[in-house]
């Protein structure tokens, strides 16, 4: 006969699931992961939705190159030859003191704005104040999209407002008719291209996951300098300043219409906007387009809400779709004496790098060879660096790289102020400007990555626009030490990759630590580091 207190199956069922479950915790409450966690377990750290997106989100850097480099072209000195028994001496390296109508510019009077407005001799100044009021506009406008992309516009709506002011504002400066219009219609662009490279970075590396967040975000600058060697073709093929402004300006639109509509909005932002059912649409469609499965039952969480107690009552549907916006500021990251450190030292590296990297980039006037194979050779020789920082990035940390780098590029900055511009030593003088940016370029390319490590995302964008706002000042400065000639020019900026080497010591190292979401994990997250 049949025993019939045999227990139910569904209640052996029960028995063998109840010992796997958390203590505290029911079955029905959903799984809280924050977005590295989320990436890691269920949705892939780097797979097709990510290379597709961080490709085309990095396509913006080539149209900063453009808007930024386009200067090295647009305001060169062209050559000039003098009139057949003008009694001008044709041996002469400048045009001072040459009798009106005696000489002619090599190509015309509209192949740069220098011959077009006469830009020489007492003038001469003018030149490097263009190119330093631009770096001015790129100043206020990261600052202003820094905060912008981390508040209302987020990263995507940032990047579209940026591109159509570049492609607007790039356009119109080929109209200008005198040179105080074509100096305003420059800061206006500067003021927009402050933002695209700062929203791009942010929005290509911020949905990746850690353990390979470090390379995908060395790898944003291959475009860049990919931007600056197309520059250079383009700008051989239109010599006229004018219509070269119109030729670097038309890809700002090609990228509005053609790539924009399939670049995402990053889900970090809309996490920290309190958009938890968008944030998760979107991470539900990395998972399936990467050929993995994000279960039902996980839900997103901010990282300071996953280190609290995981003894929590079951949230509603609405609290789990719609939550309060978490925000932060630059007085956030003042008031916090690790961030506030950290933004110090982040500033003061920025500002010395980008004397030296903008510096060298515009040194090329100095060094008397073709301008086109200096400007391409210059960024050929970035790319390499690039891949060896990548490389060797999460071998040995972000912190090592840096100062490394900036020595190397420092000491060959030193050497080259020994060379003179004769002979052999010309082209000495130049490879050693070569490998100076070289090892700059691994250092810029460093550094976008390393300081994004260094803060919440809540403030992220912003600290980033506050140190890329450091960048543009030592940008500010480059032009006029540029303008110092001779071997002045390397001396400081071996003084300036030396000091930066220098600071670089007092960052801490972020190798392989999370990517906080708001002030509180980190400071959680920094406190449980010291403790252990």
């Amino acid at each position: 006969m049949a025993d019939t207190t045999a227990s139910d199956p569904r209640d052996v069922n029960s028995e063998l699931r109840s010992p796997l479950l958390k203590p505290g915790k029911k079955s029905s409450e959903p799984e809280k992961l924050c977005i590295d966690e989320m990436l890691r377990m269920y949705c892939g750290e780097f797979g097709w939705w990510q290379l597709k997106h961080f490709v085309l989100t990095s396509l913006a850097w080539a149209l900063e190159a453009f808007h930024t480099m386009v200067m090295i072209f647009a305001d060169r000195e062209p050559g000039w030859s003098c009139f057949s028994g003008s009694g001008c001496d044709a041996t002469a390296k400048t045009v001072c003191g040459f009798e009106p109508g005696s000489w002619e510019w090599t190509g015309g009077s509209s192949s740069s704005t220098i011959s077009e407005w006469g830009l020489v001799c007492g003038y001469k100044y003018r030149v490097g104040l263009a190119q330093a009021l631009f770096f001015g506009g790129c100043m206020i406008g990261a600052g202003i999209f820094g905060h912008l992309s981390d508040s209302k516009l987020g990263r995507k709506g940032s990047l579209t407002v940026v591109c159509i002011l570049n492609a607007l504002f790039g356009c119109l400066t080929a109209f200008s008719p005198n040179y105080w219009t074509y100096v305003l219609l420059r800061v206006l662009t500067g003021f927009s291209t402050g933002g695209v490279g700062l929203c791009a970075f942010v929005l290509a590396t911020e949905p990746v996951g850690p353990t390979k967040r470090g390379v995908a975000g060395m790898s944003t600058f291959y475009f860049f300098s990919t931007g600056i060697a197309l520059l250079s073709g383009i700008a051989y093929i239109f010599r006229s300043w004018r219509t070269l402004y119109i030729a670097s300006s038309i890809p700002s639109l090609l990228f509005l219409v053609i790539v924009l509509p399939f670049i995402s909005e990053s889900p970090r932002w809309y996490l920290v906007r309190g958009k938890v059912k968008e944030a998760m649409t979107l991470m539900h469609n990395i998972a399936k387009t990467n050929g993995k499965h994000l279960p039902d039952g996980v839900v997103l969480a901010l990282d300071e809400e996953t280190n609290k107690d995981s003894n929590y009552e079951q949230p509603c549907k609405e609290q789990l779709e719609i939550k309060e916006a978490v925000s932060g500021s630059l007085i956030d990251v003042v008031q916090s004496p690790i961030t506030r450190t950290r933004l110090v030292l982040a500033v003061a590296i920025n500002f010395l790098c980008s004397v030296v990297y903008y510096g060298l980039s515009l040194n090329v006037v100095n060094l008397e060879t073709n301008l086109y194979l200096n400007v391409l050779l210059n960024a050929v020789a970035e790319m390499p660096a690039f891949t060896i920082t990548a490389v060797l990035l999460d071998k040995f940390g972000r912190k090592p790289l840096a100062i490394g780098t900036l020595w190397f590029s420092g000491f060959f900055c030193f050497l080259g102020s020994l060379m003179t511009s004769v002979g052999i030593w010309k082209i000495v003088r130049m490879a050693c400007g070569i490998l100076g940016i070289f090892g700059m370029a691994g250092t810029y390319n460093l550094l976008f990555i390393y300081t994004a490590e260094l803060f919440p995302t809540v403030v992220r964008n912003a600290a980033l626009g506050c140190a890329t706002q450091a960048a543009q000042m030592g940008a500010i400065l480059a032009p006029f030490v540029v303008v110092l000639g001779g071997g002045l020019p390397f001396v400081v900026f071996g003084m300036c990759g030396t000091l930066g080497g220098i600071l670089a010591f007092y960052l801490p190292e972020t190798l392989h630590k999370p990517l906080y979401d708001t002030m509180g994990g980190m400071e959680d997250g920094e406190s449980a580091c010291r403790v252990v």
